[in-house]
């Protein structure tokens, strides 16, 4: 059972990996569950982490670099430099010497674990920053999501661009504008038309489409498909062989920030942003019927 840490302060500095094993059994020297403070990977806040490889996790940040660590040990092995602005997401197909980066300079770069400390294929196309990466299990193939609702196909051998689809935008919801309008200020702080849509009224502009900014992806092991979540609040599944949505679950009640799925490729879990009290929790649903548990 995880120590009760209800009544300690919290303190998990900006700059370092804290890596832990739920069961607490591998390199644990704490109680079961509590987390390791290593040296810090990055000069500056971590954006993103995944797994590489059984003792190894890449890393991203605000520092422009992407670094690849031992979690046992803490020891920082390469750092990867070529971004021109901080890293959004890092991904590698598990088990493979290859690792991505996406960044806020509208590009994804791939680097080799144990090449130059140079990127070993570029990856430009996008008009916004990038903020989705996912690649396929054998590494062959890239999928790369951005702000600029766009998703891209790529061939990680030659970098060619192999697909771009646009996420529709024609997709009205009176409810998610009068939310998107009323987080923007206290309600003592709006306007009168403000203060009416958070007491609940209509807006005129409540036909404005909702954003189909891409939050992020994930790649659906040994299946073709991959998951995206965005701004919208759903989740979309993208037959990779046509770039072509499959499947759309129903529309949640907050923005999905995150996804991932389970190895046996069945179930699918987002988790979402939140506001007063409301949201900020995770959903599972089994993909393969679309419903949630």
């Amino acid at each position: 059972m995880a120590p009760d840490l209800s009544s300690q302060p919290l303190q998990l500095p900006l700059l370092s990996l804290f890596l832990c094993r739920a069961d607490g059994s591998v390199g644990q020297t704490g109680p079961a569950g509590a987390s390791r403070e290593h040296s810090p990977a990055h000069t500056d806040a971590v954006t993103s982490v995944a797994a590489l490889q059984p003792d190894l996790c890449v890393s991203g940040g605000r520092d422009k670099s992407v670094a690849v660590s031992s979690w046992r040990s803490g020891a920082a092995l390469r750092r990867f430099t070529g971004h021109e602005r901080e890293v959004t997401k890092v991904t590698s197909a598990l088990d493979s010497n290859r690792v991505f980066s996406a960044s806020r300079d509208k590009t994804v770069m791939m680097w080799e674990l144990h090449g130059t400390s140079g990127p070993s294929q570029h990856f430009p196309g996008h008009d916004l920053v990038v903020t989705g990466l996912a690649v396929s299990p054998d590494a062959s193939l890239l999928c790369t999501g951005s702000r600029d609702n766009t998703v891209c196909k790529w061939d990680t051998e030659t970098g060619e661009c192999l697909g771009r689809a646009a996420i529709s935008r024609n997709l009205l919801c009176r409810e998610n504008f009068m939310e998107a309008w009323c987080q923007r200020e206290p309600l003592g702080h709006c306007a009168p038309e403000q203060a009416q849509l958070k007491a609940g009224y209509s807006s005129p502009d409540n036909n404005k489409p909702r954003s189909t900014k891409v939050t992020h992806l994930c790649w659906v092991p040994g299946e073709p498909y991959v998951i995206q979540t965005s701004e919208d609040k759903t989740i979309r599944v993208w037959d990779s062989r046509e770039l072509q949505v499959a499947h759309t679950f129903p529309a949640k009640q907050h923005i999905q920030t995150c996804c991932d799925v389970s190895q046996d490729g069945r179930y699918c879990l987002s988790s979402s942003s939140g506001s007063a009290g409301h949201g900020a929790e995770a959903t599972g649903c089994e993909h393969e019927q679309g419903q949630g548990k």
